[in-house]
Parts: C-alpha cells; sequence; structure tokens
C-alpha cells in the first residue's frame, strides 16, 4: 500500500499542464476546490468529471498512476460512505436489524464519495504536473502581498514544499525498515486490523531517526550552499505570465464560474 501513495510525487513532462505557470496551477486548483463545495445535485459531478479526464489527457500522466493514489484513501471513502449511509434520515429502503437505509443517506453517500474522489484525484495532478521548486517559488509569490503584515512567505513556502517532497521519501524509508524487519521474522501482514497495527509500532523509532537524519543532511546541504532565506535571494528562472497562462486561467475562470452560479440558478 505504501507504493501506492502519490502525494508528492512529480511526474517529469513537457507538456501543456507542465509547462503552466505554477501560480496559475495553484489558482486552478483553489478554484477547484471551491467549486466542488458549491455542488449539490449530481449532474455539475459530469463537468468535473470532464474537466479531470481532459487534464489527465492533457498532462499525459498515466490514468492508472492517478488512481493508484485513491487506493490508500479507500478505507477513509468507504468510512464516509457508511456513516452517510447509515446517519442520513429519509424513505427507508430496508433495515438490516438496528440498521436502517434510506434513499437519501444512499444518494448523499454517493455524493460524499464521488466528492472525495475527485478532490483527490484533482488537487493530486498538482503536484504529479509541478516539480517541488516551481512549487516553491509559486506559493512564494502568491504569499508575498502578506509580506507586509510579517507574514515570511519564501519560507512558509519553502516548508510546505519540502513537507510534500518527504512524503514519498518517508515512505520510501519505511518500506526498506519493513522489509529489513520482514528478513529478521517480523509479521505485519497477518491478523486483524488492530494487531497489524501494533506490529507497525516498532517501524517507528528507525523511521523517526531516519527523518531527523535526513533533515539534518539537508541542512548541512543547504548552509553548504549558503542558503539564507528569501531575503534578496536571486533565481534561474524567474515567473513570467505566458499566452497560454492567461488562457488558462480565463477559461477555468468561466468554467468554474458557471458551476458556482449553477448552484443558485440550477442550469443543470
Amino acid at each position: 500500500m505504501l507504493k501506492d501513495i502519490t502525494i508528492g510525487q512529480y511526474f517529469p513532462g513537457d507538456t501543456f499542464v507542465h509547462k503552466l505557470d505554477p501560480r496559475i496551477k495553484i489558482i486552478i486548483i483553489i478554484m477547484f476546490i471551491t467549486s466542488l463545495f458549491f455542488i449539490k445535485t449530481f449532474p455539475p459531478y459530469l463537468l468535473i468529471l470532464a474537466f479531470i479526464l481532459f487534464s489527465i489527457w492533457l498532462s499525459k500522466v498515466p490514468f492508472k498512476y492517478v488512481l493508484k493514489g485513491l487506493k490508500p484513501l479507500m478505507i477513509i471513502i468507504g468510512i464516509t460512505f457508511v456513516i452517510n449511509v447509515l446517519l442520513t434520515k429519509g424513505e427507508v429502503l430496508f433495515e438490516i436489524g438496528p440498521l436502517t437505509i434510506t434513499k437519501e443517506g444512499l444518494s448523499q453517500a454517493v455524493f460524499m464519495a464521488l466528492r472525495l474522489i475527485f478532490l483527490i484525484t484533482g488537487t493530486s495532478l498538482l503536484t504529479l504536473t509541478t516539480s517541488p521548486i516551481s512549487l516553491t517559488d509559486g506559493i512564494e509569490k502568491l504569499l508575498s502581498p502578506f509580506k507586509r503584515v510579517g507574514l515570511p512567505a519564501h519560507e512558509l513556502a519553502m516548508m510546505m514544499t519540502i513537507a510534500l517532497r518527504f512524503i514519498p521519501t518517508l515512505l520510501e524509508e519505511t518500506d526498506k525498515i519493513m522489509k529489513a524487519q520482514m528478513a529478521r521474522g517480523a509479521d505485519f501482514e497477518s491478523g486483524n486490523i488492530i494487531n497489524r497495527a501494533k506490529n507497525l509500532v516498532p517501524l517507528l523509532v528507525p523511521l523517526f531517526i531516519n527523518a531527523f537524519r535526513r533533515a539534518d543532511e539537508l541542512a548541512i546541504a543547504m548552509e553548504a550552499r549558503c542558503y539564507r532565506g528569501g531575503e534578496h535571494r536571486t533565481r534561474l528562472n524567474e515567473l513570467k505570465l505566458k499566452k497560454q497562462d492567461i488562457f488558462a486561467i480565463i477559461l477555468m475562470s468561466i468554467f468554474f464560474g458557471f458551476i458556482i452560479i449553477n448552484r443558485y440558478t440550477g442550469f443543470i
């Protein structure tokens, strides 16, 4: 399951989506997330699905690779589904002992599950098509107006990007530790969920030690390159908006604007 986690991983490419300005991609993702919470019926989800499929096609990221990121979160999606099915009141479809399943509960459960799936799939495209350096520059530029009130924009952007970048690194370390302990007779796959969770506890100590070691190595490497934070920092490639960026943000603003307006007008 650890290999299925794609959060923080970058899929190199030279496509239209990869070439978009990171600031534009971050803004589009924010609009995408906002629009999801304005949807109250199923038909607009068809537009969201079309947007995600079109974005995956443009980015040329393998569809199976995108879906692979959903596997580790299927438990959360399943729990959300069950909670909505059992706790939403309405027209009773059938009863199983003390449990009652309603028409409204089933509809709400499917609706919330789809929202989570679209949310995870859509946002994962940001890290899959944006390199860590570009993502740092994009976040810093978007936060730069808040420097006037004392917000350390560069430091925050650097911390967020390093955190994302460390996710696949720590997962790789965890996989190595698990294989090393399994070679010594440890069992992480048998038993129920509680027993399997208890068996993972011995992984925490070596994992934390390796994490601190990697953090220390990263700090030394940054100091060796004379890194001193955001003050007077220069960049090899300055971010500049291009025609394709303006076109993308206008098109997406119209698209997501239509979805939000539909919330109050009910076109579809």
